[in-house]
């Protein structure tokens, strides 16, 4: 933790990273999903919050600006965050907007219903 974060502690690593950039993380990929766009856009939306929480750990708490391992540590925790949230609010989309051809087969995924047409 020391050469990932130096001359910082653990309270501020999780305030800046954990609670306010995952809740950010969160709320982007929610976002994202909601305008129906892709799935590439959360990823560029978690390097630019993984950009946000470097300079807020510098900023406030004194920490390494150019630190490409807590840089990349940073952004890989947004980028999961991030498409877990888009591809909950998606599977949550698709349910309640095609009721009749999708089916809930797990927190985040859908099934085709099959229809038997009858003959």
């Amino acid at each position: 933790m020391q050469t990932l974060y130096a001359g910082e502690s653990i309270a501020h690593v999780i305030l800046v990273t954990v609670i306010l950039g995952g809740a950010a993380a969160w709320l982007s990929g929610r976002a994202i999903a909601l305008a129906w766009r892709r799935q590439w856009q959360v990823i560029l939306a978690g390097l630019a919050l993984g950009a946000a929480a470097r300079f807020f750990h510098f900023a406030l708490f004194e920490g390494e600006l150019l630190s490409a391992a807590s840089y990349a540590l940073d952004t890989l925790l947004f980028l999961v965050v991030g498409l877990i949230a888009w591809r909950a609010t998606r599977t949550r989309q698709m349910l309640r907007q095609y009721p009749w051809l999708y089916a809930r087969s797990g927190p985040l995924s859908w099934r085709e219903i099959r229809q038997e047409i009858p003959g």
